[in-house]
């Protein structure tokens, strides 16, 4: 009898098992990912109809719809609300405990429009777990059942972990995206530093931009989850991340630019693209997904439809939808801007402008969507003012 060694044992038998969940392993989307966990869930946990994340908005206590699992038709999507407004997920956060409803008729009578939602989808019971990064608060886990009762003691640390592995899971995703973000932000910030725009400036298109890529995808206008909303979110500052790379000769003169000068200032487009190149390479983030949405809003911005844009005199549908809503949030927020050299344009007088330039240059669907938020865009205004300049509205042009 020779020596048994791994060399000469049946490969099947030191692989036996089949990992169920390598996927987390790979570069592929959180979605799929999310997919996955909620499957083998089902095969231990049957009953859990849908898994779902929301992130947690600070500056706007504004609590998302993220991404999502499985579910009914037409589930909960394109949705935010206010924190403050939810004394149920409050009190979630206060305890620090999950919170477990085996009913979810106990919420009948309540008037906050998720709790509504939820109800309306027909899922009767829930088990919700708050997600910390670094002990900040971003976000919950919910796990929903369309069956009363399904989440009973026994299966709580079972829940607890897949809660805690979903969370993780998300937290590295998300925090990829921030780490680009913040790192691309940070040079960016040297470009306000000597670009007359202010910080304001990009707080508010961003939050313009995800205003209209939700409103496009609440209406079936494009096909965009809520994850891309948030990206484009993350990202939409970042467009004019190239201008570091413009003198100050060119950056901040005061008159017209000669055609030499305007050559030099369209290249911040591609000069930016390069940049988000160099700066992914060098934090390993390549494969990180949503990476060509910040390529594409750094790079295409002032493409225009009728193919007269720059830098590739991209036509149509050619240019990104991410592109296209930057354009129309960033230009929205140019026009309605106090700057030394004009004052600000009212709300109506810009929406007429966007409607204007959305017969060839913008496009027309997402100023639209832009018009369609008139309310959330004033309370974007007032939040976030100009310093010294009275705030973004104005009523001349």
């Amino acid at each position: 009898m020779g020596i048994l060694s791994p060399e000469n044992l049946p490969v099947k038998s030191l692989f036996p098992h089949e990992d169920p969940l390598r996927i987390l392993n790979t570069p592929e989307n959180l979605g799929k990912k999310l997919g996955a966990i909620h499957a083998h869930l089902s095969t231990v946990f049957p009953g859990i109809d849908r898994v779902a994340v929301a992130s947690y908005d600070r500056e706007t206590d504004l609590l998302k719809t993220f991404i999502a699992s499985s579910g009914p038709e037409n589930s909960l999507v394109y949705y935010d609300a206010k924190l403050a407004d939810s004394p149920s997920l409050q009190e979630i956060l206060k305890i620090g405990r999950p919170r477990v409803v085996a009913d979810l008729a106990l919420f009948s009578k309540g008037s906050h429009l998720h709790t509504q939602a939820i109800q309306q989808l027909g899922f009767r019971s829930s088990y919700t777990m708050p997600v910390f990064q670094d002990g900040t608060f971003w976000g919950f886990v919910f796990f929903n059942s369309l069956k009363a009762d399904a989440f009973t003691p026994e299966r709580f640390p079972l829940l607890d972990v897949y809660g805690h592995l979903i969370g993780a899971l998300v937290t590295t995703e998300m925090l990829a995206v921030r780490v680009l973000a913040a790192a691309v932000r940070t040079a960016e910030g040297m470009v306000h530093r000597r670009d007359p725009e202010t910080g304001a400036h990009i707080e508010r298109m961003s939050r313009y931009a995800r205003l209209i890529a939700r409103q496009l995808g609440a209406a079936g206008v494009h096909k965009i989850d809520d994850q891309t909303i948030e990206s484009i979110f993350e990202f939409a500052p970042l467009h004019d991340l190239g201008k570091i790379g413009i003198p100050d000769s060119i950056l901040l003169k005061q008159g017209a630019l000669s055609p030499e000068e305007r050559k030099i200032m369209n290249s911040h487009t591609t000069q930016g693209l390069a940049m988000v190149e160099e700066i992914a390479r060098n934090f390993g983030l390549e494969h990180l997904e949503g990476l060509d949405l910040l390529r594409n809003i750094a790079e295409d911005h002032h493409e225009t439809l009728d193919g007269k844009g720059y830098p590739r005199g991209l036509k149509g549908t050619e240019i990104s939808l991410e592109a296209r809503i930057v354009a129309v949030a960033d230009i929205f927020d140019a026009l309605t801007s106090a700057r030394s050299y004009k004052a600000p344009w009212s709300n109506e007088e810009a929406f007429a402008m966007l409607r204007k330039l959305g017969k060839d240059k913008l496009d027309a669907d997402c100023v639209e969507a832009l018009v369609l938020n008139e309310k959330e865009v004033k309370a974007i205004q007032a939040q976030f003012l100009d310093e010294g300049l009275g705030g973004a509205l104005g009523t001349t042009p």
